[in-house]
C-alpha cells in the first residue's frame, strides 16, 4: 500500500467509531428524555415511597408490621430502612420493572417505523447492525437507570422514615451498614442484568412490526404469559428455562456467605436469551425492507 493510500485509509476506523458513539449517544438521549420514559421512571420511583409510607402508617410506633404478607423483607423494614431497597426491588421486579423495560424495548424500532423516522436513520453511514446495537445498548442502560431509580428512592425513603444501621442477613449474621450498602448496589446491578434477556426479546418483537403500540403490547403480553407459565406446577419441567424464573435469585446476595449458584444460573440464562433473540432481531432487521 502506498503512503497516499495509507493516509487515506487511516481515518476510517476512528470515523466509524465516532459514528457509533454518536448514534449511541443520540439513542440514549432520545430514550431517557421521552415523556413516556420519564413517566415510567416516576412511577417506579413512587413505588418505594408508597411501600414505605404504608409500612410506617401500619406500624405507627415502629414496633413492626402486623402479619406476614407483602414483598420479601417487608417485616425487616421497621428495624432497618435499608431493607426497603430490597423490598422495593422484590415488589417491582415481577411486574413494574419488566413492564417498563417492555415498553421501551418494544418501541425501540417499531416506534421509529411508525413515526416515519427509521428510514432516515438508515440513511446515515452507521449501518443497520450498529443502529440495532445502539438501540439495544440504550435499552440496557434504561434497565440500569430504572433499577437505580427504584433503589435510590427506596434508600431515601427508608432512611427518612426508619432507623438505619447494621444489616441482619438471611443467614442470621450481621454485617455493617457500609457493607449492606455495597450489597444493595450489587443487587441493583444484578436486577438490571436480569432484564437483559427480556430486553432482547422486546427488541426482536419491535423488529417484527411497524406499529409501536402493537410491539409494546405484544412484548408485555409475552411477559405476562411467561410469568403465568412459570407459576403452573404442571409445567415445572420448563420453569428453569423461562427468563423470569430466577429473577428473585438476587436475595442470595443477602446470605452469609453469598450463594452464587442461582445468581450465576440466572445471568447465564439471560445471556442465552440475549444471544438468541438478539441474533433473531439482527437477522430480521438487517434483511427487512424499510418502506416507512
Amino acid at each position: 500500500m502506498s503512503q497516499a493510500e495509507s493516509v487515506a485509509a487511516a481515518p476510517r476506523v476512528p470515523r466509524r467509531a465516532v459514528w457509533t458513539l454518536g448514534i449511541l449517544r443520540s439513542e440514549l438521549t432520545m430514550t431517557l428524555r421521552r415523556g413516556r420514559t420519564l413517566a415510567l421512571l416516576g412511577v417506579l420511583a413512587a413505588v418505594p415511597v408508597l411501600v414505605g409510607i404504608a409500612v410506617r402508617i401500619e406500624t405507627g410506633d415502629g414496633s413492626g408490621p402486623g402479619g406476614g404478607g407483602g414483598p420479601a423483607f417487608l417485616a425487616q423494614i421497621t428495624d432497618n430502612g435499608l431493607f426497603l431497597v430490597f423490598a422495593a426491588l422484590s415488589a417491582t421486579l415481577p411486574v413494574f420493572l419488566p413492564m417498563a423495560v417492555g415498553v421501551v424495548a418494544g418501541d425501540s424500532v417499531a416506534g421509529e417505523a411508525s413515526g416515519g423516522t427509521l428510514r432516515y436513520l438508515l440513511v446515515a453511514p452507521a449501518g443497520r447492525t450498529r443502529l440495532l446495537v445502539a438501540k439495544y445498548a440504550s435499552v440496557l442502560v434504561f434497565c440500569l437507570v430504572a433499577t437505580v431509580v427504584v433503589a435510590v428512592s427506596a434508600l431515601a425513603v427508608g432512611a427518612a422514615l426508619f432507623p438505619v444501621g447494621e444489616v441482619t442477613t438471611i443467614s442470621g449474621t450481621r454485617i455493617g451498614f457500609g457493607e449492606g450498602l455495597l450489597r444493595a448496589g450489587l443487587i441493583a446491578v444484578v436486577v438490571a442484568a436480569s432484564l437483559a434477556g427480556f430486553a432482547a426479546l422486546g427488541l426482536f418483537v419491535s423488529t417484527l412490526t411497524d406499529s409501536g403500540i402493537a410491539a409494546m403490547a405484544a412484548t408485555v403480553g409475552v411477559l405476562i404469559t411467561v410469568q403465568i407459565l412459570d407459576t403452573m406446577p404442571q409445567l415445572e419441567g420448563i420453569h428453569p428455562y423461562l427468563f423470569p424464573h430466577y429473577w428473585l435469585s438476587f436475595t442470595d446476595l443477602l446470605r452469609d456467605p453469598v450463594r452464587w449458584d442461582e445468581i450465576v444460573g440466572n445471568l447465564g440464562l439471560q445471556a442465552v436469551y440475549a444471544a438468541v433473540f438478539g441474533s433473531a432481531a439482527w437477522a430480521r432487521f438487517t434483511t427487512r425492507d424499510i418502506t416507512v
